[in-house]
């Protein structure tokens, strides 16, 4: 199944897209949010599904898309995971799971305008493979037992201010990481059962040019491992969003320019979806007159 919530900013009605409708899921839950996830969501949405009783939403070509969940309780994410990638940014590829975090409050929809922070310089993109947890898992005994907790898989853009990342970091960073728009979901969830996580191509493309080309295939951690090294550390939850590393070729490399307002970022995975974003300038309160 593809899940996806379409409409205004806080207004989204979670819905399935099919291959001939987008069909309104608001009969069987309010939202596709941790609460669907936990209470067998997946399992009454496909039920609903196969027996016709979903509605098909009118008008919804025409409806702003969301990120296909509403706010994660955690976004967490992993540096370095490809080993080309560890190597532009000046680093062998780490022997542990690098693990950081983005704020909830910076995920927004696939094709919503990005504000450059005040001042920033060194803004970046990473195209992303998202993983969505759907059972609560802590403590998993084998890397086997992870597939039986994600959801699904979705794109992700885990945008980066560098110098906040790493120059004024104290160490850690996720001071780069957590401006306001800087973690674009989506454009839908496509349902674990649907999707190898393996060898999926993703790509990124920054005005119209290529950026980034790689395949999963090449992480150093692949999606089954990670979820059961995170799971001796903290428990994931329904919900919860895993963001797995990303290739080479951004602009932390030096071989390509920071973004900058007025730039367009595009990013796909295979059989997840495409973004488009715009880069703007942040409208600061009171600025305009």
């Amino acid at each position: 199944m593809k899940l996806a919530r379409f409409g205004a900013r806080g207004q989204e009605v979670p819905v399935v897209i099919t291959e001939d409708a987008v069909r309104d899921l608001r009969g069987l839950t309010p939202d596709l949010d941790p609460a669907f996830f936990a209470g067998d969501g997946l399992v009454r949405a496909r039920q609903a599904l196969a027996d016709g009783s979903l509605p098909e939403l009118g008008g919804a070509g025409g409806l702003r898309v969301g990120a296909p969940l509403a706010r994660p309780g955690a976004v967490i994410c992993i540096g370095m995971n490809y080993a080309a990638h560890a190597a532009e940014s000046g680093a062998e590829p780490p022997a542990q799971p690098v693990v950081f975090f983005k704020s909830p409050s910076c995920v927004g929809g696939p094709d919503d305008a990005v504000a450059v922070p005040p001042g920033a310089a060194k803004v970046d993109w990473e195209v992303e493979l998202g993983v969505v947890i759907g059972r609560q898992c802590s403590y998993l005994s084998a890397p086997e037992q992870s597939v039986d907790h994600v959801a699904g898989y979705l794109v992700a853009d885990d945008l980066s201010e560098r110098a906040y990342q790493l120059e004024v970091s104290g160490g850690q960073w996720s001071k780069g990481k957590c401006s306001p728009g800087f973690g674009p979901l989506g454009p839908w969830l496509v349902t674990a059962d649907e999707v190898d996580p393996g060898g999926l191509r993703l790509r990124s493309w920054v005005n119209g040019e290529p950026r980034q080309d790689s395949r999963t295939s090449d992480m150093v951690f692949g999606v089954e491992y990670l979820v059961w090294h995170l799971s001796q550390y903290m428990a994931l939850e329904p919900g919860d969003v895993i963001l797995t590393g990303t290739p080479e070729g951004v602009a932390l490399s030096g071989r390509f320019p920071y973004l900058r307002p007025g730039d367009v970022v595009e990013l796909e995975i295979e059989g997840l979806g495409r973004q488009r974003h715009e880069m703007v300038e942040t409208l600061l309160p009171g600025a305009g007159g």
